[in-house]
């Protein structure tokens, strides 16, 4: 076997020890019908960011409980959408008004991973 082929599967072992089983990558549609509405709380490295994606196509960042104020504006509203399998938004100063898209696995009832499109990834809880 050569280098290559085994570079090969120890990824393919790794990437399947964290999704499980019955994950399932969602389309359009489903992206839209799990995040419309909802309130989603990222896990990250400071605490939880909870986001409210409102069903107008809004949404809502609120950064203050994990400390992020001092590195840019604590809560902001921006816009999401759903395009070629992929959550995207785009806020008004958050990342210099860059909009950024995201592949959705669900993980479970109410929780996902997350890819964004420069490969910065994590997990979420999707709530009412």
């Amino acid at each position: 076997m050569s280098l290559r082929s085994c570079a090969v599967l120890v990824a393919l072992a790794l990437f399947s020890l964290t999704v499980p089983a019955h994950a399932k990558n969602l389309q359009t549609s489903e992206i839209q019908e799990l995040i419309a509405g909802k309130r989603v709380v990222l896990s990250t490295s400071w605490g939880a960011f909870p986001l409210k994606y409102g069903k107008n196509q809004r949404v809502t960042g609120d950064g203050s409980s994990v400390g992020l104020a001092k590195f840019f504006a604590p809560k902001e509203t921006g816009d999401w959408w759903v395009k070629n399998n992929k959550l995207c938004q785009k806020w008004p100063t958050w990342y210099k008004g860059q909009p950024f898209c995201f592949s959705i696995t669900q993980t479970g009832e109410t929780t996902i991973q997350w890819v964004r499109d420069d490969g910065y990834s994590g997990t979420a809880t999707v709530g009412r």
